[in-house]
């Protein structure tokens, strides 16, 4: 049963939008829910400079995660430019080994936005140094290179994340396969859409995509093959499957 679940993506936005549904149903039913974004996802306004966007965005978020009762952080990466080293995985693997989650969820690992690879290639990284022995004494690259970082990871106390989930996103589908339809009720649907209109981005005010209404149809769509009026699905290694992860 998932009782802490961290959500890691991209921009601020990705995993509140394809993993907010289900953040909020496990909210409700008691569960801690933590969601990350490696970057602010600030150059993604066509008429806001990227400085004016990012303080924009990180409104967004705060608001958004303390209107489903979750925990938020951004990192301050370059969106666009992410890089998939382990210096930004260190870091994810201190905020796992933080908040001991029992569940990540995160992006597929083929998507059009690079970004979203990159952060999906983190996400496992840092779920393995976040259970593996460290001490910022070790002589090996990831450790000599950045040892401030390793410090604060070693400091902490291992921890192994029992599931890892990735999450559907209509700029990540190449070779995406359900394989868990997470139910979500009408409390965690209206939850999340009162949350989810705030940004500006997911009213379509940016590029003009119909966020909201599209992961509403996915969701309805979803629910159909879970047999629920709606449903989240996620990409994981187990057999095709229902699952409710906390509560009735």
């Amino acid at each position: 049963m998932t009782r802490t679940v961290l959500a890691v993506g991209a921009h601020i936005g990705d995993m509140d939008l394809t993993a907010g549904p289900t953040l909020a149903k496990l909210v409700l039913e008691g569960a801690s829910a933590t969601i990350v974004a490696l970057t602010p996802g600030e150059r993604g306004h066509p008429r806001m400079t990227p400085a004016e966007y990012k303080t924009q965005k990180i409104a967004e978020g705060t608001a958004f995660a303390a209107a489903i009762g979750a925990d938020f952080t951004a990192l301050d990466h370059s969106d666009g430019f992410l890089p998939s080293t382990d210096d930004v995985a260190l870091q994810l693997a201190q905020i796992i080994r933080e908040k001991q989650p029992d569940t990540i969820i995160t992006h597929w690992k083929h998507s059009i936005h690079r970004d979203h690879e990159h952060t999906a290639v983190l996400a496992e990284r840092a779920r393995f140094l976040a259970g593996l022995p460290l001490s910022a004494d070790d002589d090996f690259p990831a450790i000599t290179a950045y040892p401030e970082l390793a410090a604060k990871v070693a400091a902490l106390p291992r921890h192994g994340v029992r599931s890892f989930l990735h999450a559907e996103n209509w700029e990540d589908m190449e070779g995406f396969a359900p394989s868990l339809y997470v139910p979500i009720p009408d409390e965690a649907f209206y939850l999340w859409v009162n949350a989810i209109r705030h940004q500006a981005f997911a009213r379509g005010e940016t590029y003009g995509f119909r966020y909201i209404d599209y992961y509403t149809a996915l969701m309805t769509t979803r629910g159909c093959l879970a047999s629920y009026p709606r449903a989240c699905a996620f990409h994981t290694s187990q057999s095709p499957e229902v699952s409710k992860l906390a509560g009735p």
